[in-house]
């Protein structure tokens, strides 16, 4: 099986204001094409930031993040933006990560209006948003609803509808469901689970 992802040595400290405080230090794993590897520790312990500097929104002190052989903190802006329609994060809070501003159309829309296809093309992204909402077990009613107007399970879905909008091989989850009530919890897991058989995803 190919290994789809590598992370040798990573080091990223942040500076406080008594010095530099390790985070991430000295972590080392590899992923499989089509697995599901969990980062498991307690809170605070570095998981979110491994997330975070795996995609770049964290930058690493040091090591290397391969992805497909090439190391992921080398890239420029150009490859990144590539890279970032290869890979995608799911973030712990649905709400905090989506705009209360924009509807769950705009919500999911807005990652493909990077694409020049779907910026040409306004029936084509429209028909896009709503396979993506049918996929994601999102109602078609809830098109123009915002945010707010969503429970915990369904602000979720939009946060997962917009990491599947760009057809991502690898998906981080930053624990997806813990801040969801325990009866959606399974839900969304199942969710996970079937989009990984359906889509030959990687988690």
């Amino acid at each position: 099986m190919e290994t789809l992802l590598k992370i040798e040595n990573l080091k990223l400290a942040f500076h406080g204001p008594d010095g530099r405080i390790p985070a991430v230090r000295g972590v080392n794993l590899s992923v499989d094409a089509g697995e599901t590897v969990a980062l498991v520790g307690e809170s605070g312990c570095g998981k979110s930031t491994t997330g975070r500097t795996i995609i770049r929104l964290l930058e690493a002190d040091s090591g290397e993040v391969n992805f497909h052989g090439e190391n992921v903190l080398g890239f420029n802006k150009s490859q990144m933006k590539t890279f970032r329609e290869h890979v995608q994060m799911v973030f712990q809070d649905p709400y905090s990560c989506l705009n209360p501003r924009l509807s769950v159309f705009e919500l999911i829309a807005e990652p493909l209006t990077n694409m020049e296809e779907y910026r040409r093309d306004k029936k084509k992204l429209d028909a896009r948003v709503r396979e993506l909402m049918d996929v994601v077990g999102l109602s078609r009613r809830l098109i123009n609803a915002y945010p707010h107007e969503l429970d915990g399970g369904r602000r979720q879905r939009v946060g997962i509808a917009r990491a599947l909008s760009v057809k991502p091989e690898f998906i981080v989850l930053d624990e997806p469901v813990s801040a969801l009530d325990v009866c959606i919890q399974a839900q969304i897991i199942n969710l996970l689970k079937r989009l990984q058989m359906d889509l030959g995803l990687t988690y």
